[in-house]
């Protein structure tokens, strides 16, 4: 059977860290479905002004629980992250997955996630390093690394990051890749 991912993600995403790691997954064999606040479509962010636009497959109201995906997929974005931050349903959606113990993946500002969510007490985390000390303040023990890999959480710090991000979801969920094979920001 396909494993499923659900990206949550709402207008502002950061472009390349939802559509890299997103088209590594389904390259995998992965079936992804992006959840967002609102249906229709979702704006990205790409350098300094809106990038593409991607189509919602479902809001966040319409999961009723997480028993139907494998994993989640946060992409960063500054925008992106803290308005999801702020809607109760997507922190419970962060820790649905924490504590069913799946695999939950976040990258460059999506830590900010994890840490609404109370889950990085006592792990080890990266983030981008303006949100470092909120990662800190919320108890994680945050570092410098491409990929940090800690129980059932994959933290990235930025786009550059993707190909190990993206590595090390792929083999948390029972896959093996080449990282040179993976697509990059």
């Amino acid at each position: 059977m396909t494993k499923r991912i659900m990206i949550l993600a709402t207008n502002g995403f950061e472009q390349s860290e939802l559509m890299k790691p997103k088209a590594n997954l389904e390259d995998a064999g992965f079936e992804t479905t992006v959840v967002s606040l609102e249906k229709g479509e979702i704006k990205g962010w790409k350098d300094k002004d809106w990038g593409d636009s991607v189509t919602v497959d479902k809001t966040v109201n319409e999961v009723s629980d997480c028993s139907d995906y494998d994993a989640l997929l946060l992409p960063g974005g500054q925008m992106n992250p803290d308005i999801l931050r702020m809607n109760e349903r997507a922190i419970a959606i962060v820790r649905e997955f924490d504590m069913a113990g799946k695999p939950i993946a976040a990258i460059c500002h999506a830590p900010w996630l994890l840490a609404e969510a109370d889950i990085v007490k006592g792990k080890t985390v990266t983030a981008w390093p303006s949100i470092r000390t909120d990662l800190k303040n919320a108890g994680a023990n945050v570092v410098d690394h491409e990929a940090a890999v800690d129980g059932n959480l994959i933290t990235s710090r930025n786009p550059d990051d993707i190909p190990a991000f993206s590595k090390a979801l792929i083999e948390m969920l029972g896959e093996s890749v080449d990282k040179r094979e993976l697509e990059a920001a």
